[in-house]
């Protein structure tokens, strides 16, 4: 049974054109490398505050054009009437994903950042929102539009959703569930929670 809902924010809910590629190239951080552990594993603090500086430039650039992917709004607001409590882990930070709520209006006032916990894919950000909320983990859903994602909600024994609005990739078999677009969200949840009410039955 879904009682709470966990989201991803970039790519997820809003907009974002973050260069990675770019920022890799910029840093001489290889490609198939995760550029937060890149720069977590630089050798002197000056070098690490100096890559992260370039970092939230760019964070703080997207942020001031981000705006709600298609259907999303709908789906949060329906979600919102309904009573389900949710909130954002990003791997933003914190000054870049607070504009990006601001700028959307986004009904949602728990969200964990990088500051506040450890980057996804690891759990420590999802098991901190289901303590708070006073659910179990497996009562919680985490859905995102990529790899980082699923992993985090898998790392945490949560339900893993996976939104694929266009190629669905190979770890898309790693999540409990797929959509396409945000207008069959909803759905998917209350047919999720019909099923579960059925097996108790």
């Amino acid at each position: 049974m879904i009682k709470g809902i966990i989201f991803d924010l970039d790519g997820t809910l809003v907009t974002s054109n973050l260069d990675f590629a770019m920022m890799k190239a910029q840093l001489g951080c290889p490609r198939d490398e995760d550029l937060l552990e890149f720069i977590e594993a630089l050798p002197s603090p000056y070098m690490r505050e100096e890559a992260m500086s370039l970092i939230h430039q760019h964070e703080m650039q997207d942020a001031h054009q981000a705006e709600f992917l298609p259907g999303v709004k709908q789906s949060i607001d329906a979600l919102h009437s309904k009573g389900y409590p949710m909130a954002i882990v990003t791997r933003n930070f914190a000054k870049a994903a607070k504009i990006k709520l601001e700028r959307c209006k986004m009904p949602i006032e728990l969200i964990l950042t990088r500051d506040d916990a450890p980057a996804k894919p690891n759990p420590a950000a999802l098991n901190l929102v289901a303590h708070q909320w006073g659910l179990k983990n497996s009562a919680c859903m985490y859905v995102g539009d990529y790899l980082y994602d699923i992993e985090a909600a898998n790392n945490a024994s949560m339900i893993s959703c996976l939104y694929t609005p266009e190629i669905t990739p190979d770890y898309a078999k790693q999540a409990d569930m797929t959509f396409r677009h945000w207008e069959a969200f909803l759905p998917l949840i209350e047919q999720n929670n019909l099923n579960f009410q059925h097996q108790l039955a």
